[in-house]
This record gives C-alpha cells, sequence and structure tokens, in this order.
C-alpha cells in the first residue's frame, strides 16, 4: 500500500527581517515525501488501513527532517504537517496524514502520551515534550502545488509568537495519482515576534494550550 516516489528536504536560516539581526538565525525546516494514492480515481469507503500502515513512514521523515536541520530535539520549538493530494484523489486522503504525521514529530521530540509528559513539563518548563496538537492544512493540487504549512509552538497552541507558516512544494508532485505528504519544524519564534500574547517563558498550565 505505500510506494514511495520521492523525498525532499528543505532547511532555511533567517538572519533578520528588516530588523537587527537576533542572537542566532531562527533555523526552519519541512520534509516532503511523494507517495503513490492506492485510493485515486475511485471511492473507497475505508481508507483508514492506509493511515495505519503510514505510521513508520512518519517516524522515518520526522527523523530524517530533525537529521536536516542539524539541531538537538530540544532545540525544537515549533512543528506543524500538511497534504497536497493528486488531482485523482479527494482531500480525505490528505486527512490520512493527521495520526502518523502528528504522533511521529511529537514522538520524537519528548510526547509520552501520559502523565509522565505533563509532569516533565510543568517541573523543567522547558520544551521537548511536544504537548500541543499539531497544525495542519491539506488540499487537492496539481504538480508542482506549494502549501503554506501552519507552525506552531510544540507545548502551547497559544504561544503567539511562534504563528507561522514554511511554504512547501515538489516541483512535478503530485501527479494524479500522488499524494504529497510534509512534516514542518522550526527551531524558534518569528524574528522581530513583537505583538504580544502569551509567551513562550510563560506557559504555566502545559495542557497543550496554555
Amino acid at each position: 500500500m505505500i510506494e514511495i516516489r520521492r523525498v525532499l528536504t528543505q532547511v532555511e536560516d533567517i538572519h533578520h527581517e528588516f530588523g537587527p539581526p537576533p542572537a542566532a538565525p531562527l533555523r526552519r525546516g519541512a520534509v516532503a515525501a511523494v507517495l503513490t494514492n492506492p485510493f485515486a480515481g475511485r471511492f473507497e469507503p475505508n481508507i483508514v488501513p492506509m493511515m495505519e500502515a503510514l505510521n513508520p513512514v512518519g517516524l522515518q521523515m520526522a527523523r530524517t527532517l530533525l537529521a536536516a536541520l542539524a539541531v538537538p530535539p530540544e532545540r525544537i520549538e515549533s512543528y506543524g504537517k500538511g497534504a497536497i493530494v493528486g488531482a485523482g484523489g479527494e482531500l480525505e486522503h490528505g486527512a490520512l496524514w493527521h495520526v502518523p504525521g502528528g504522533y511521529a514529530m511529537r514522538k520524537l521530540l519528548g510526547w509520552k502520551g501520559d502523565a509522565g509528559s505533563y509532569a516533565q513539563g510543568k517541573a523543567t518548563g522547558q520544551s521537548g515534550n511536544a504537548l500541543a496538537i499539531v497544525p495542519s492544512t491539506k488540499k487537492v493540487g496539481a504538480p508542482g502545488s506549494t502549501l503554506d504549512v501552519p507552525l506552531t509552538h510544540i507545548n502551547a497552541s497559544y504561544v503567539r509568537s511562534h504563528f507561522d507558516a514554511f511554504e512547501m512544494r515538489v516541483p512535478g508532485a503530485p501527479r494524479r495519482d500522488e499524494i504529497v505528504f510534509i512534516l514542518a519544524m522550526s527551531t524558534g519564534a518569528r524574528v522581530h515576534a513583537r505583538v504580544g500574547g502569551l509567551a513562550a517563558s510563560a506557559i504555566a498550565k502545559w495542557d497543550g494550550q496554555r
């Protein structure tokens, strides 16, 4: 059921946004895998088996991206995911990525899925627990379509400084019978973020939101 044709990884360092350079550049990146869509051209009522089959793909992509970013897991502060479905498929096929993509990054970044992760985050006040839900977007698109993959803080979705997006495209993909699955990560807030709201240093509830 899983047939990967291409994998594309992209990393960028942002040194400044008009204002003074930050102490360290913001590093962001994304990895995209182009897979054959086994449901293209027809309606399949039960697509859940493919979601389960994608679990190892998600974990491998998360590892690939973290390696490309060349930083330890504790340096990652925001993440997101997305999918571009070829014209022969339907939007729901992109939704297959919600569990395999999201949980892969959360597992890699320290989420345990139990009270232990919550307690660790509350005690240390540090990132690396991945308590927040992974934001996502999806669409049906032609080859070369771009997708703005949303990014939010890994421990609290309301941290305003980390609301961001990573634009990703794979030239020539997806074909009509393919899907592009994407994971994205970042090492920090927007450069020069200054519009208020909950700060990462003020996370207190450790509930994935605030």
